[in-house]
């Protein structure tokens, strides 16, 4: 009986390696600090969550990790003992809100373009065996236009940038979509316009983008939606909880629940693409574009 099960459970491991379902990696950038990325990261991963979806996101700032502080979570490892062979990544994934899986960041961690090949195939493996458990990847990237936020973007499958309506920010979104588009060949980005105070001024605010994109750049973005400003988020933020469920009636918890709705719009990557493993893959290979990643 036990060799039959052990079998059956091998069979069925295999099949889900063989054709696993298609999986979303979504990267939420920004370009600039301050413009609420991680907090759209994590309230859009419990918004998915509460709809249905086996969400895990990834705190991809290497440098200075910060969702497990917005949840008020205290992980034991983070992705470095995972990187570093130490634990597998079940071990590192600590539980969320509404049943999101978190992979924990981690600060000054190894460059991945200074790691191995068996270091790499034990990442892809890693990543792999949740493959059957995961259909929306979320990766929260760091601030900035570092090698470390390229190499996640251009791994993902959908760019997500946060722009709320500030020049320095409007200035930083051009500058990483300009980066991906002129340098490696990315054409489709999301925009995401960020507290607001009306969905008119989110609408001009892709707008203003556009004009510039338009002018100087061969790219094709769309509207993802608006976040209104709400002070609802700040004080869910000092609570440590994610704003959809310490304030699930406020204007802002709606808006993420509407981004929510609007990704499952979104069409699945197909074939290899759409496998966890060729995330990985991918994001190892680009990260070896750039040399040593600062942290």
């Amino acid at each position: 009986m036990l060799a039959s099960d052990g079998g059956l459970d091998q069979a069925s491991g295999l099949r889900r390696m063989v054709n696993p379902e298609p999986i979303r990696a979504i990267a939420v950038t920004g370009g600039k600090g301050g413009v609420g990325k991680t907090n759209v990261s994590v309230n859009l991963g419990v918004a998915m969550s509460e709809l249905g979806h086996r969400v895990m996101l990834l705190d991809a700032d290497l440098g200075l990790a910060n969702i497990d502080v917005v949840l008020g979570l205290h992980p034991k490892y983070d992705i470095s003992h995972v990187m570093r062979g130490e634990r597998s990544l079940e071990e590192v994934v600590v539980q969320g809100p509404s049943g999101m899986r978190i992979i924990p960041g981690a600060s000054g961690i190894q460059a991945m373009a200074e790691m191995g090949p068996a270091e790499h195939a034990g990442l892809i493996r890693a990543f792999s065996d949740l493959a059957g458990d995961v259909d929306t990847l979320i990766v929260d990237t760091a601030a900035g236009i570092s090698d470390t936020v390229l190499s996640f973007s251009r791994a993902s499958h959908e760019i997500v940038v946060v722009v709320c309506d500030e020049p320095a920010s409007i200035t930083d979104a051009y500058a990483i979509i300009k980066l991906l588009n002129r340098d490696y060949g990315h054409q489709r980005f999301r925009i995401l316009a960020n507290m607001v105070r009306s969905a008119q001024e989110g609408r001009d605010l892709y707008n203003k983008m556009c004009r510039v994109t338009d002018r100087y750049l061969d790219v094709a973005l769309s509207f993802m939606g608006a976040i209104p400003y709400d002070d609802n988020l700040r004080k869910a933020v000092r609570t440590q909880r994610p704003v959809v469920q310490a304030f699930p009636r406020s204007r802002v918890a709606q808006g993420f629940r509407n981004l929510a709705r609007k990704v499952e719009t979104w069409p699945r990557p197909r074939g290899a693409s759409g496998q966890v493993q060729f995330f990985v893959e991918r994001l190892i290979e680009f990260s070896g574009d750039y040399g040593e990643v600062p942290v």
